[in-house]
């Protein structure tokens, strides 16, 4: 039986290494610690109960901690960058006319007034939102 734990570590550890997120570490280490218990002499039922306990306790364990830590760092990478940058108006913004463009980050783009009021060329505003092509924005 140590031949099949000792299979199950590689494929579990090189399976884990083949894909981008955490997928079968706790099972590599669960694998671990059925080889150890028959080391020490464990039936094979024992290996089995030990293998499935403890994946499920790494599981349980680490699977918060990677969530917290390295899931959620996700970059913006888009247009949704955009939030919350300074722009300058480049050219004058009116709601009811519906013109208006601001520059942010090297690029223009077409903007509005998110509390409506009207924005002159040269003002420094803030981007708010995004809705389709059009930055919201409001003066600094």
């Amino acid at each position: 039986m140590i031949y099949v734990w000792i299979a199950a570590i590689a494929v579990f550890v090189i399976l884990e290494l083949l894909t981008p997120q955490l997928v079968c570490i706790w099972f590599a280490i669960g694998s671990l610690g059925a080889l150890i218990a028959q080391k020490l002499g464990a039936g094979e039922w024992i290996q089995v109960a030990v293998f499935a306990v403890v994946s499920l306790a790494m599981l349980i364990i680490t699977r918060p901690l990677y969530n917290k830590f390295v899931k959620n760092k996700t970059v913006a990478t888009n247009s949704d960058r955009l939030i919350g940058m300074e722009a300058i108006v480049t050219e004058d913004i009116d709601n009811t006319e519906g013109k208006g463009s601001v520059k942010v980050a090297g690029q223009y783009w077409s903007a509005k007034s998110s509390n409506g009021d009207p924005l002159k060329k040269g003002s420094t505003v803030t981007v708010d939102s995004i809705e389709g092509v059009k930055l919201s924005v409001t003066e600094k």
